[in-house]
C-alpha cells in the first residue's frame, strides 16, 4: 500500500481507516451508560410483546467490543493499513512470499539437488522423483496444458510423440528453462485473400490424408512451395528448430477444422511459452522436464 499514484488516496484511506475506529468508539461509549430510569420500557415493541427497556450494555459486551477496537488499532500500527504507512514490523506480502520460499528451499533444496545429479531418463523412472514433478506440474504447467498435461487449443498436448521444438529429455528441459516464441504471420494478403487461403488450406489437409478439392490443392501446393515451405519444410514435416509444426501428422495445436485452418492462414497464430528457469532454479526444471518427459514415454 505504498505506491499510490497520489498523496490524496493516502490520506483517503487513513481517513476511512481511522475515522471509523473513532466513530464505532463513540457509539460503543454512548450506549454503556443509559439516560434517565433504568429498567423502564423505551416503547419500542416487536413481536407483540417483545419490549426494549432502558438499560446499558452489559459490561462483559462492552468489554469485549473495545478489545476488538485496541486490537484493530495495535493492528495498524504493526502492519499496513493506514496510507503509505507500513507498519513498524515493516511487514509486506512480497516479503512473506519471498520467506515462505527460502524456507521450502531450505527444506527441499538438498533433495532437488540429489534428483538433478540423475539423469532425465532414469529420473523420469524414479517414482519419488515424479511425484514431486507431478506437483511442479500442477502449479505452474496445469493451468495451461491442463491437469492431465493433454493441453488445450493453443497449448500443446504433452502425452503424445508430437513436439514443435523436440521431445528429447535436453530440448523439454530448455523448453521450460528459457521458453519459447513462436510466431505464424498473416498470409491472407499475400497470397491474394480468401481464394488463396482457402488453396492452401486444401493442400495442408491433404497432406495428413484428408479428402480434400484436388484443384483447390493444386493451386495451394503453388502457393505453398513459394510462402510456406521455408518453415514448415517439403511436405510440411515441419522444423523443430524454428517449432514449426509438423503438418502432415493431422496432429492440430488450433484444431484441424477447415474453418480454423483456414483461420490459421489468414490471421496467423502467436503463441509463447513462458520461461520458468528463473524463479524454478535449475534443480526443479531437471525434474519438471523428467516428469514431462516420463508423459509421452510408453
Amino acid at each position: 500500500m505504498s505506491d499510490f499514484t497520489s498523496e490524496f488516496w493516502s490520506w483517503f484511506i487513513i481517513a476511512i481507516a481511522g475515522g471509523g475506529i473513532i466513530w464505532l468508539t463513540w457509539i460503543l461509549a454512548s450506549n454503556t451508560k443509559t439516560t434517565g430510569e433504568e429498567g423502564v420500557p423505551t416503547g419500542h415493541v416487536w413481536d407483540e410483546t417483545l419490549e426494549e427497556l432502558n438499560n446499558p450494555l452489559p459490561r462483559w459486551w462492552s468489554i469485549m467490543f473495545y478489545i476488538t477496537i485496541f486490537f484493530s488499532i495495535g493492528y495498524l500500527i504493526m502492519y499496513p493499513g493506514m496510507g503509505s504507512f507500513k507498519g513498524l514490523l515493516g511487514w509486506t506480502e512480497v516479503g512473506q512470499y519471498e520467506q515462505e520460499v527460502a524456507d521450502a528451499d531450505a527444506e527441499f533444496g538438498p533433495l532437488f539437488e540429489k534428483f538433478e545429479k540423475t539423469p532425465i531418463p532414469a529420473l523420469a523412472k524414479d517414482p519419488d522423483a515424479i511425484v514431486a514433478g507431478e506437483r511442479l506440474f500442477a502449479s505452474y504447467c496445469a493451468v495451461c496444458h491442463g491437469s492431465d498435461a493433454r493441453g488445450a487449443p493453443g497449448f500443446p498436448n504433452l502425452r503424445d510423440s508430437d513436439w514443435l521444438y523436440g521431445g528429447s529429455p535436453e530440448q523439454i528441459q530448455t523448453t521450460i528453462m528459457h521458453g519459447r516464441q513462436a510466431a505464424m504471420p498473416s498470409w491472407e494478403a499475400a497470397l491474394g485473400g480468401e481464394q488463396g487461403v482457402a488453396e492452401v488450406a486444401s493442400y495442408v489437409m491433404s497432406l495428413s490424408g484428408r479428402k480434400v478439392d484436388e484443384t483447390l490443392a493444386a493451386a495451394g501446393k503453388t502457393k505453398f512451395d513459394m510462402f510456406c515451405v521455408a518453415c514448415h519444410m517439403e511436405g510440411g514435416k515441419g522444423n523443430q528448430a524454428l517449432g514449426a509444426p509438423n503438418l502432415s501428422d493431422n496432429v492440430w495445436l488450433y484444431g484441424g477444422s477447415e474453418r480454423t485452418i483456414r483461420e490459421t492462414i489468414a490471421k496467423g497464430r502467436n503463441g509463447k511459452m513462458p520461461a520458468h528457469g528463473e524463479f524454478l532454479g535449475s534443480a526443479k526444471v531437471h525434474v519438471l522436464a523428467a516428469y514431462v518427459y516420463s508423459l509421452s514415454q510408453k
